[in-house]
């Protein structure tokens, strides 16, 4: 599987991104400032001053939507969504729907973003994008890092009071968090960009074993850190919607679907049954990112209809309050 990428500021549209075993290697992302409520780090946080650019279809940077939605920051972060087709040119801007073209530095290509930031940048050019309005730079490309800034950060101008990170629970949120990361969130990359048999199958193997692990964790409490959301279940919960319409399929992640799981299918359903976080999702853009997109893995680019199912059934997973 190969991407765009930059070089010294300049576009190329192939990169390899596995090594000589066949493994999928994701670099680290380069944009790693930070926004304060008391303005000590230059970046304060103010309403109306950052914009988040992000792809519907990248569960990365749909963590970082459902955080905004969650904390009350529609108003205060301005937001521009990229098409969910990925080609040559990389992420791009459109007015196709549910898209949001570029308001802000009114760019084509997320690409431009990036150079404008630093002109003679390298590397990836990934979702989700933090841009500060006043300075015209990016300010941080770490979904993590700008899930703990909307969350923490933004408290005088967040409508809301929800809290995802709440201090008796930091320790464990950031274990669980480390914990999911590389055998489930990246873990599905592993399997569905791996060029050997061996790679893809230690992936697999993984992924599955974290999956069995975290559904006996979910048949003693309602989250993965107790009984209250928190920033980890956002994490794991980009990667479950995904998981039966793109993962099992198109990444080969094929042992069992999330609804063969009675715990993780519950918890799926009722996080995305909390309110604000519906709305976020769009499982149009993602299947159509990911099998439109990926053409070494599906070069067809045949967008699978299924699968049948119903998130907002009842999760009965509110017996655990």
């Amino acid at each position: 599987m190969a991407l765009g990428v930059l070089q010294q500021g300049q576009w190329i549209s192939e990169r390899e991104q596995e090594d000589q075993q066949g493994r999928f290697i994701r670099p680290s992302t380069t944009f790693r400032n930070w926004i304060r409520a008391d303005g000590s780090s230059g970046f304060p946080a103010e309403a109306d001053r950052y914009h988040l650019y992000v792809s519907l279809a990248c569960p990365w940077a749909h963590r970082t939507l459902i955080t905004r939605q969650l904390k009350g920051l529609t108003a205060a972060i301005s937001i521009s969504i990229v098409d969910p087709i990925m080609a040559e040119q990389g992420w791009e801007f459109s007015t196709g729907p549910d898209c949001i073209p570029d308001t802000v530095n009114q760019a084509r290509y997320l690409r431009e973003i990036y150079l404008k930031a630093d002109r003679d940048y390298s590397g990836r050019v990934t979702v989700p994008v933090l841009w500060d309005k006043q300075t015209n730079t990016i300010v941080n490309n770490e979904s993590r890092e700008i899930m703990r800034m909307l969350d923490m950060e933004f408290g005088a101008v967040a409508e809301s009071t929800c809290n995802l990170y709440p201090e008796p629970l930091r320790q464990q949120i950031d274990q669980t968090i480390d914990a999911i990361y590389q055998p489930i969130n990246n873990g599905v990359y592993r399997a569905g960009f791996a060029t050997q048999q061996a790679a893809y199958e230690t992936a697999v193997t993984e992924l599955f074993e974290a999956l069995d692990h975290w559904e006996q964790v979910l048949q003693q409490q309602r989250y993965l850190c107790g009984n209250q959301l928190t920033e980890a279940d956002i994490c794991l919960f980009t990667t479950l919607l995904r998981f039966d319409p793109v993962y099992y399929g198109h990444f080969k992640c094929n042992l069992r679907r999330i609804v063969d799981y009675p715990n993780l299918w519950g918890y799926l359903r009722d996080v995305y049954q909390t309110p604000g976080v519906k709305q976020t999702c769009n499982l149009d853009h993602i299947k159509r990112h990911y099998y439109i997109s990926h053409t070494r893995v599906n070069p067809s680019g045949i967008v699978p209809k299924g699968p049948i199912w119903d998130l907002d059934s009842p999760s009965q997973r509110d017996r655990f309050i």
